[in-house]
């Protein structure tokens, strides 16, 4: 397919219709800006060419008018000395240079349409392409948007997942049963340490009445 062809396939395009068509829209609008960045390479190379073309056509036209001018001296100075077969072969070569000046002058005529033709080509694809990658970078941001809305759903399914509030049940059970027998141990580590003090205060009172009998008190 030719540059023009491709030139004249994107600029035509509905994107919008194409991706909604498509199966892979994600791939095919990759594709599409290739396709457009492959185009614009050529376009810009086709056009520095004819720039190029140009530059040299407009260097050969100022030295069509350089010899114009020089042969117009040559005739006027050949008159001055008499020499006629001179001036009239001076002014002979003035005329072919006045034929190639006008020929160059629409080459360059030329030059310039098809340089601002190629010029507006180039823009606008550079645009087209411009809106596809505005397109694709929504498109980039839309899937990842779906995509942590389907992990976050994922979680939320497995959270509500009543073998997972089964396991929770059974841990919080558990703690209970051991926190239950925490307070009963610490219930009775309190009543022996009460029936030990009453224990130590009978032996003590033993030992008191004891020391009174040998006192003879």
């Amino acid at each position: 397919m030719g540059v023009f062809s491709r030139f004249l396939d994107i600029v035509n395009a509905n994107i919008n219709s194409l991706l909604d068509k498509a199966e892979d829209p994600e791939k095919m609008i990759k594709l599409m800006m290739q396709e457009m960045e492959d185009t614009l390479i050529e376009l810009k190379s086709s056009c520095a060419a004819k720039m190029a073309s140009r530059a040299k056509t407009d260097r050969t036209y100022k030295e069509a008018l350089n010899a114009i001018d020089r042969w117009q001296s040559r005739a006027e100075l050949a008159i001055s000395k008499g020499r006629e077969d001179l001036a009239r072969e001076a002014l002979l070569e003035r005329k072919l240079a006045k034929a190639s000046l006008d020929q160059l002058q629409a080459e360059l005529v030329t030059y310039d349409e098809v340089i601002k033709t190629a010029k507006s080509e180039i823009n606008q694809i550079e645009d087209k392409l411009s809106a596809v990658k505005q397109k694709y970078q929504i498109m980039v941001e839309r899937a990842k948007r779906a995509r942590e809305e389907q992990v976050a759903q994922e979680a939320l399914k497995r959270a509500s997942d009543s073998s997972t509030f089964g396991r929770f049940s059974d841990m919080e059970e558990k703690i209970d049963r051991m926190q239950a027998t925490n307070e009963m141990h610490r219930t009775t580590s309190s009543l022996d340490e009460k029936f030990r003090d009453l224990e130590e205060m009978d032996d003590i009172d033993a030992e008191i009445a004891e020391l009174r009998k040998r006192s003879g008190l």
